[in-house]
């Protein structure tokens, strides 16, 4: 049976971003039971699928994954580690035990209730422990909007962005899971006339609307990933918010990069999409030019055609208010031209480090990635609500959410939240 045409036994409703077509994995525990130990699952609507009780029943019995304690971790690291031919195992096993016509689930009450957790008693955790976070600046919207905004219109984007995927490297123990608060940060900003720096609570507090690939198999140090394999080594994409103070971040930038402007907080969603989830969302990148080096020259130029929205529910107000909407396909480096470059000087990936898109922002007025962008940094306010922002302000919630849109079906991502509390005192 064709992908699309597969039912789960499991209710889905259409609106749902987990249908059997999708089955992201994360990593949960139950709030019922809070002295247990974290356990793998998949989402299926309105459930987690645990996948340490699918492992323990004897459901994954193919040749990759019998017998494999993979399931029985407390991240997914192990797992991916396993690489694609124990993905392509688990998501065949586990989209045959879910379907309308399999009974081993459907028909075992016991089973299904072991295995099957409301979302409603699922806390869900960081999936994988993060060993390493780079952040890249792929989107050309984004990277001509700041530099007009920070350098003027004669140089916008500086001539190396065309030729090699600009990146620095983050701070990866300050990932966290989407819902976890946000204190705003302090730091240095730009002096102003003739008097020293500043320092206290950012006043330029941002988000920024981004997209992070998790890292299966690695690769030795010295020994590059190739452009033609790269697709082999990316487990799957998240949601993020690489949350940003931009009068910290401007002052301190030059000449090395972020540091104290974005390193307080990178916020990720909980349910890891797949590649092969993807598969059928699939789109034609951008054209480049000038064409890449060779290490970069992929023989398929795909993007995902993945719609992304970000939405601001205002501290006085009950209800959030989209403020952008916009596309993963506008992105102009590919996440796996982004993995052969992070590579290709010999830097060893590891199983569950993260590399990140930078703001995905679109060609259109309403599709800019961050309110840097939105109010021109500070220039111009913007209606949310019945409210007024240039930038957050502390009780704000930001929600970014994206999901894919088939004839019959979604593939999402579920959604990536924060809420800016007040400055340490």
């Amino acid at each position: 049976m064709a992908e699309a045409k597969l039912r789960s036994f499991v209710e889905v409703p259409r609106d749902s971003h987990f249908p059997i077509q999708n089955l992201p994995f994360g990593v949960f525990r139950r709030k019922s039971q809070p002295e247990d130990p974290p356990r793998p699952a998949v989402a299926i609507g309105g459930f987690a699928l645990d996948l340490a009780s699918v492992s323990a029943a004897g459901l994954f019995d193919g040749p990759v994954l019998s017998g494999s304690p993979c399931f029985r971790q407390e991240t997914l690291n192990m797992f991916l580690g396993m690489g694609r031919p124990a993905w392509k195992e688990a998501r065949a096993t586990l989209q045959k035990i879910l379907s309308a016509d399999e009974p081993v689930l459907r028909d075992n009450e016991a089973l299904r209730k072991n295995c099957l957790v409301p979302m409603s008693d699922a806390e869900m955790l960081l999936p994988i422990t993060v060993g390493d976070y780079t952040d890249f600046f792929c989107s050309v919207h984004h990277a001509r909007n700041c530099g007009f905004i920070f350098r003027g219109p004669q140089t916008p984007v500086n001539p190396n962005w065309f030729h090699l995927p600009v990146g620095y490297h983050g701070r990866a123990s300050s990932v966290i899971i989407s819902g976890t608060d946000i204190i705003r940060p302090r730091g240095q900003s730009h002096p102003t006339a003739s008097s020293q720096p500043s320092f206290g609570p950012s006043k330029k507090l941002d988000f920024e609307l981004e997209m992070a690939a998790i890292v299966g198999p690695g690769n030795e140090l010295g020994k590059p990933i190739s452009i033609d394999n790269a697709e082999d080594h990316i487990f799957g994409l998240v949601v993020m918010n690489d949350w940003s103070a931009r009068d910290i971040q401007a002052w301190e930038t030059i000449p090395l990069g972020p540091f104290l402007g974005k390193s307080f907080s990178t916020s990720v969603s909980p349910w890891i999409v797949t590649l092969d989830a993807l598969k059928p969302f699939a789109c034609e990148a951008p054209k480049q030019e000038p064409e890449p080096l060779p290490y970069l020259a992929e023989k398929n130029h795909i993007n995902y055609d993945i719609p992304l929205e970000a939405w601001i529910k205002p501290k006085e107000q009950s209800d959030p208010s989209v403020v952008t909407k916009t596309n993963f396909k506008h992105m102009y480096w590919t996440v796996t031209q982004q993995l052969a470059h992070h590579t290709v000087n010999g830097c060893n990936l590891r199983p569950g480090d993260m590399f990140a898109t930078g703001t995905l922002s679109g060609p259109e007025p309403d599709s800019l990635g961050c309110l840097l962008e939105i109010t021109w940094n500070g220039q111009k306010e913007i209606s949310v609500g019945n409210s007024i922002r240039k930038f957050l302000e502390d009780g704000d919630e930001v929600i970014l959410t994206a999901c894919c849109k088939g004839e019959d079906y979604n593939v999402g991502f579920g959604t990536c939240t924060g809420k800016i509390l007040p400055a340490l005192p």
